[in-house]
């Protein structure tokens, strides 16, 4: 059984910190390209930031992400966080775990249940 669990969502003042974490069971996590998507009310889900398999996975991030939050892995945890600074109130949404893969039986995409980030301006 695929589990993806967040934690680590909830309020804060715009240009504070937070960092989410994910934590993975049921996959071989060493090998899965892991992301961070969020959806705000009335918006469609949007990739956040994303982090190739491997103890040096390649990042790539949104636009409006760029130079303020931070994906990383511990593949030793089963773990990705996102490490997010000087947030706005823009970045207002719930935040999902994704995990993407293949195995000898077909590709594989698994989502969390989801944490609120609210920013307070």
């Amino acid at each position: 059984q695929v589990q993806l669990v967040e934690s680590g969502g909830g309020l804060v003042q715009a240009g504070g910190s937070l960092r989410l974490s994910c934590r993975a069971s049921g996959i071989i996590f060493s090998i899965s390209t892991m992301g961070w998507y969020r959806q705000a009310p009335g918006k469609q889900r949007e990739l956040v930031a994303a982090i190739t398999s491997g103890s040096g996975g390649s990042t790539n991030y949104a636009d409006s992400v760029k130079g303020r939050f931070t994906i990383s892995r511990d593949n030793a945890k089963n773990t990705v966080y996102l490490q997010m600074n000087n947030l706005k109130p823009e970045d207002t949404a719930v935040y999902y775990c994704n995990a993407k893969g293949a195995r000898y039986y077909g590709p594989y995409d698994y989502w969390g249940q989801g944490t609120q980030v609210t920013v307070s301006s």
